[in-house]
Formats: C-alpha cells, sequence, structure tokens
C-alpha cells in the first residue's frame, strides 16, 4: 500500500497546508534576528516528514466540531516543531550519523549546534502554544515534562534485560503515545468540545501512540526500511522493545542465556540467532496481537465522536499504522 498521506486527496490537501503555514513561519525568523539558529533547522524542518502528528491534531479539531482550521494551525506546527526537536537531541542521545538519509545535525554541524538548535525549537514550538488558553498550555507543558520522563527512564533501562512490560509502556507513554494523546486532546480543547470528547481523543491518542511504537520495535527487527527504519537499529542501541523484553521472560534455562548474550554483545552476524529465539518464543506473534488491540481500542474511542469525514480519517489512519502504511 503507499502511503496515504500522498495518495489520499483530503490527506494531501492538509498536509500542503500545514507545509505552506510551516514554511511561511520559517521564512518570518529566517528575516529576522533569529536567523543564524534557523538556518541551522530550515531544511529539517521543511524538507520530507509525513507531518502525521500536526495532521492528527487537525483531524481531531474537525472531529470534535472545529470550524475554524486557521485557530488550530498553531498548535499543529508545534506538534511538528517540538517533535522535529526531539528527533535532533534523539539523534545526539543516540549518535545516529543520519536520518532520512541526511547527516545529522550534530554530525554535520557539531554536538553544541545541534544541542541549541533542539533548544531553540522547542521555544517556537512553545511559543506558539502560548496563545491557548491555560488548560492547553498546561497540557502540552505536561506533555513535554513526560516526554523527557520517558527519555531518562529509556536511558536508565539501556541494556538491562530485567526490564519489564510496565517499564516499557511508561517509556512509550512518555514519549510517543502521551504526545500523540497531547496533540488529539489539545485540539478538541480549541474546538470547544465537552468533556467526554476531548477524553475519547486523549484515550484515542494514547492507544495509536502505544500501537505505533510497538508496529517500530517490529521493524526494527524485520528491518522494512521502505518504512523509514534501518534494521537493527535500536538492537544496536541497547534499548529494550517489547519483542525482546517478551522473549526475555517466555524463554528459560539455555535459550534464555543464549538470547542475553546475544543483547549484551550483539553484532549483524548474529541475527539469525536472535530472530530463532524470538519466533520460538512466540514474541513477534505476542506483539502483532498487541498491536491489533490497541488499534480496536483506539476506533472504539471514536465512537462517542459525530460520524465525520475526519473522524473516518482518523479510523483509516489508525487501521493502516498497524503496518505503519503511513
Amino acid at each position: 500500500m503507499e502511503n496515504m498521506f500522498f495518495t489520499n486527496p483530503y490527506l494531501s490537501d492538509i498536509k500542503n497546508r500545514i507545509d505552506e503555514a510551516l514554511e511561511e513561519l520559517v521564512l518570518h525568523k529566517m528575516a529576522g534576528n533569529e536567523a543564524p539558529t534557523m538556518s541551522l533547522v530550515r531544511d529539517i524542518l521543511l524538507v520530507g516528514g509525513k507531518r502525521f502528528r500536526p495532521i492528527l491534531a487537525l483531524l481531531a479539531f474537525d472531529a470534535a466540531g472545529g470550524k475554524d482550521e486557521s485557530v488550530v494551525m498553531d498548535l499543529a506546527l508545534a506538534s511538528e516543531i517540538i517533535h522535529t526537536a526531539t528527533l535532533i537531541h534523539d539523534d545526539v542521545y543516540d549518535q545516529s550519523k543520519t536520518r532520512r538519509g541526511m547527516p545529522t545535525l550534530h554530525t554535520s554541524h557539531g554536538l553544541s549546534h545541534a544541542i541549541i538548535a533542539g533548544d531553540y525549537l522547542f521555544v517556537i514550538g512553545f511559543s506558539l502554544g502560548g496563545k491557548y488558553d491555560n488548560i492547553v498550555i498546561e497540557k502540552m507543558a505536561k506533555s513535554a515534562a513526560n516526554l523527557a520522563s520517558g527519555e531518562l527512564l529509556q536511558f536508565e533501562h539501556i541494556s538491562n534485560l530485567s526490564t519489564t512490560p510496565e517499564n516499557y509502556y511508561s517509556i512509550v507513554d512518555g514519549k510517543t503515545a502521551g504526545v500523540f494523546a497531547s496533540a488529539c486532546s489539545c485540539a478538541g480543547i480549541i474546538a470547544g468540545a465537552n468533556s467526554d470528547v476531548i477524553k475519547s481523543l486523549e484515550n484515542f491518542g494514547i492507544e495509536l501512540g502505544r500501537a505505533f511504537q510497538l508496529v517500530d520495535d517490529l521493524l526494527d527487527l524485520t528491518g522494512d526500511t521502505s518504512m523509514g527504519k534501518p534494521k537493527g537499529t535500536d538492537v544496536h542501541e541497547g534499548k529494550m522493545t517489547l519483542p525482546l523484553i517478551h522473549s526475555l521472560t517466555i524463554l528459560h534455562g539455555i535459550e534464555r542465556e543464549q538470547l542475553a548474550d546475544i543483547l549484551n554483545n550483539f553484532s549483524d552476524d548474529r541475527w539469525q540467532e536472535l530472530t530463532t529465539l524470538l519466533v520460538k518464543s512466540g514474541s513477534f506473534e505476542y506483539v502483532e496481537q498487541l498491536i491489533m488491540n490497541h488499534i480496536d481500542r483506539a476506533l472504539n474511542h471514536l465512537d462517542l465522536l459525530p460520524e465525520s469525514n475526519a473522524k473516518n480519517l482518523m479510523k483509516d489512519i489508525a487501521i493502516a499504522s498497524q503496518n505503519r502504511r503511513l
């Protein structure tokens, strides 16, 4: 299946409007005294990216009864800009050399420039969110704080073979699911939706974000580069993804010791060993079932919303994300 953000005319049109608004913002910043800093991140912001988070925010606004898209566009841009800031910092933490086939910012410009650029984008993102009511600002701030906590928790569990599923979901809810939930619920608030609809949008974002991350876990182990995920990135970095956690829990004796040795001393020539153990423990099937469960729950949370094209597109995105065809 082709990328639905480009093949679906409605989604493609939304993406184009986001791109135009983002370009206008960048040009405005380039014309002032922020030009040197913005020039560092201009290409990262404008080139590539599916705009998944801002599209989700605009759809949630529409599905919640919002009428004037211009009032929520700054929230949508903030979600994309803050996401980009986290990518820049993640690349520093992970010492990644490339992203989307291009040198990472710390590789091309140095560590200090990358850290400053990421910090700058966080400031821009929150300045865009500062125009909204306090409840939106508070949700955005809480999401950012949880993101930092999730990042720190992930560091603490690098190469930790005792990591539990509960630890894993705490990381995911901070880094991925919480961000989705914040974008959707804040959009609902801006649309003037009631508390039940806002909560439904928040829960939709949480479940979609969990499924999204679990698919990412599987892509790391299967190496579908067409989906933008090189094989083995997480394994090489010692990140404890759920398939690995599950397999460590299920296997015992010599096989569990073998898996521990593979993870502690991983190299590309041990892929077959790792895959064999993951298959034997049923970890691929286990995670695939969890993905379906999270998607089903995400869809159920949309039931409270009135029927609309935006709601149907949110459902389509959730279903498509099951195989990361986005």
